[in-house]
């Protein structure tokens, strides 16, 4: 015959402390009932979170998750799919993200494209050009009066990766980085608190200074 939880709880006490009217006490029963329900509670309120390790910063961001009910899984980016996909084709999926430095200031621009990059900055120059303020770094050339150069030493190439999500958060991280400095010219209304961000900006040493 099966036995209860409860009598089965019991009958270990009993085999491992001795007779129950000895050192039974009700409440050991309850508390074994509250933990196991505490437990219970707990993994169903556990959620995951996958995290692709790219070294220390994907370290100092996971400690953020170590006191709440989020578990973190790691991946790895250098995957066997990945290793054997064609460069040819790694590039068509792929959108660009670039900063604009003018070049009287030093201020920064933060920007995504998945046009050529000679493409883009032409854009850019072209508002610049013709008085056309649809572009921000544009804009700022104009507004400023300050003078514009050749690509390469205006363009620089901070991330390539798929658009989408990831595209746009590390479009936001970099802007994040660079309010943090007082160096951009992207729209710092659109700036929020982001505690990832602020750990990662903290371990940037341009940002320790």
């Amino acid at each position: 015959m099966l036995l209860s939880l409860s009598l089965r709880t019991v009958m270990l006490v009993v085999i491992l402390y001795g007779p129950v009217n000895k050192i039974y006490d009700p409440s050991i029963l309850e508390e074994i009932k509250n933990k196991k329900k505490r437990q219970k509670h707990d993994i169903e309120r556990t959620k995951w979170a996958k995290f692709t390790y790219i070294g220390r910063e994907t370290k100092f961001i996971t400690k953020i998750f170590n006191n709440s009910n989020i578990r973190i899984a790691l991946s790895a980016n250098n995957t066997m799919e990945k290793l054997l996909t064609t460069k040819q084709e790694h590039v068509k999926s792929k959108y660009d993200k670039y900063q604009l430095k003018c070049p009287t200031c030093n201020i920064k621009y933060i920007g995504q494209t998945g046009r050529l990059f000679k493409t883009r900055f032409q854009g850019h120059l072209r508002d610049f050009k013709y008085n056309n303020r649809k572009s921000k770094f544009a804009q700022h050339l104009l507004d400023k009066q300050h003078s514009v150069d050749k690509m390469e030493n205006t363009m620089d190439i901070k991330h390539i990766t798929s658009k989408g999500k990831m595209m746009d958060t590390i479009e936001k991280y970099y802007i994040y980085r660079e309010t943090k400095l007082n160096n951009q010219i992207n729209d710092k209304l659109t700036v929020q608190p982001n505690i990832i961000f602020e750990t990662l900006v903290r371990q940037d040493p341009q940002l320790k200074k």
